[in-house]
């Protein structure tokens, strides 16, 4: 019997991991959003083990593509063929899905990026990763405190009536304002209204400053689920907002099709669901006195021996990863 052809890609990032399987016309097969919890090895482990029961046994994955901060790591453990940076991956399928977007706003749970694509092709992006009140983490924290599950935030933002205005370009500026309207008696509807806007406004004021942000827009990340958010970047901007399907996994999905091109001319070095899953896996972080930079590098084993280093400037460190594969099925 014919086997089925698949391509895997995986976003490891701070807050999730994404996982996505899709077909050699781009369908999706299958897609996971598990919370990193700070876990990376043993979450992208458990990824792994839910989509290695999802697929049939026909199935061959002829492609595997990581990004996202972890990469490397996603890259080391799985047997990667494409790493690509998180920019890549989401102008990539963006332009698959949405060929006439001109830009792309993307907000996750640590950091927020703005990328404007041109002809069919990324021109300029820009990313804040320096404080969090622009950014998913922040809205957690802020649900929590006020004692309403992430997945209401938005909609109880759509009721507000009159919003306050919540002070946006710092989180702990944001935190105590929003304490202080508590105090002063706001209902909850307007107080949340308000942090989505203060939201929206440092996204505006620091990631997208300077950046001519033209329509199709395409909002995707963590936060695209979050209605009062968009709600909000459309009165921002005065134009709609589109939320694509696979919003919340669109860096795993980029690197999917960035991994179904290399495999045209190529065998993957996919190392196979059985040995990602019975292997035990572990990294540490050591520092390189080698010269001024004291590089950090990070070294990946398994079963108790070294397979894989990377984190240095220089090629010292560079090793690809060396462990057996899978054997093939006829």
């Amino acid at each position: 019997m014919k086997r089925r052809e698949v391509y895997l890609g995986v976003d490891v990032g701070s807050v999730s991991i994404n996982v996505v399987v899709i077909d050699d016309q781009n369908n999706v097969l299958e897609k996971i959003y598990m919370r990193t919890e700070g876990k990376p090895i043993q979450i992208l482990k458990e990824a792994m083990g839910h989509i290695a029961l999802r697929m049939p046994r026909s199935v061959e994955i002829k492609g595997v593509g990581a990004t996202g901060s972890g990469r490397q790591l996603g890259a080391a453990v799985l047997g990667a063929d494409v790493v690509k940076n998180e920019i890549t991956a989401h102008g990539i399928a963006v332009l698959t899905f949405e060929p006439d977007a001109k830009t792309i706003i993307e907000v996750g749970g640590q950091d927020s990026k703005i990328i404007l694509l041109r002809d069919g092709v990324v021109s300029d992006f820009a990313m804040n990763t320096v404080c969090a009140a622009g950014t998913g983490s922040f809205l957690d924290r802020q649900a929590a405190r006020l004692n309403i599950p992430i997945e209401k935030f938005g909609e109880l933002a759509l009721n507000s009536k009159s919003p306050v205005r919540i002070a946006g370009r710092c989180a702990v500026f944001a935190e105590s304002d929003m304490i202080h309207k508590q105090q002063m008696g706001c209902s909850c509807e307007d107080i949340v209204r308000g942090l989505c806007e203060a939201l929206v406004r440092n996204y505006l004021n620091n990631v997208g400053k300077g950046k001519e942000i033209l329509p199709k827009v395409v909002f995707q990340g963590g936060v695209a689920a979050n209605v009062g958010i968009r709600k909000a970047f459309e009165e921002a901007l005065g134009y709609p907002v589109i939320v694509p399907e696979y919003y919340d996994v669109m860096g795993a999905l980029g690197a999917a099709i960035l991994s179904k091109r290399y495999a045209r001319n190529n065998i993957s070095k996919f190392r196979g669901f059985d040995l990602i899953l019975k292997q035990e896996l572990k990294s540490r972080s050591f520092e390189c006195n080698g010269c001024s930079n004291f590089c950090e590098i990070i070294q990946l084993m398994a079963d108790g021996n070294t397979v894989a280093y990377w984190g240095g400037r220089c090629g010292k460190w560079a090793k690809a990863p060396e462990y057996p594969r899978e054997e093939k099925m006829a």
